[in-house]
């Protein structure tokens, strides 16, 4: 199943909530979200920096994660930034495809 890393900031109003749900609370609410789509939450870490949240999730596909994303965002509560992860092998098989490309001026 694809992997995905999930950067979320929330809001203000976000993360008054947040107070409120507390951490536990919100990752109870991500894994259900990711299990109503067949998904599954590998971690989560709220950071100090740029993003206030980050997670690794396995959803079977980008229309699964992007769905999640939507709703979240939708919300008025939090922004996300999603970037689908890939494993060694996938990397080796990717550089084993032949690709016909050029350049731009070549």
């Amino acid at each position: 199943m694809p992997k995905y890393l999930v950067e979320a900031c929330y809001t203000a109003e976000g993360f008054k909530n947040l107070q409120k749900d507390r951490a536990e609370g919100r990752v109870a609410a991500i894994k259900t979200a990711l299990q109503s789509v067949g998904g599954k939450l590998e971690t989560v870490y709220w950071t100090l920096g740029e993003r206030d949240v980050v997670l690794i999730a396995d959803c079977p596909d980008v229309t699964a994660i992007a769905a999640i994303s939507a709703a979240a965002i939708a919300s008025g509560m939090v922004r996300t930034k999603t970037t689908q992860l890939l494993t060694p092998a996938e990397v080796d098989e990717a550089l084993q495809k032949a690709v016909k490309y050029r350049a731009p001026g070549q």
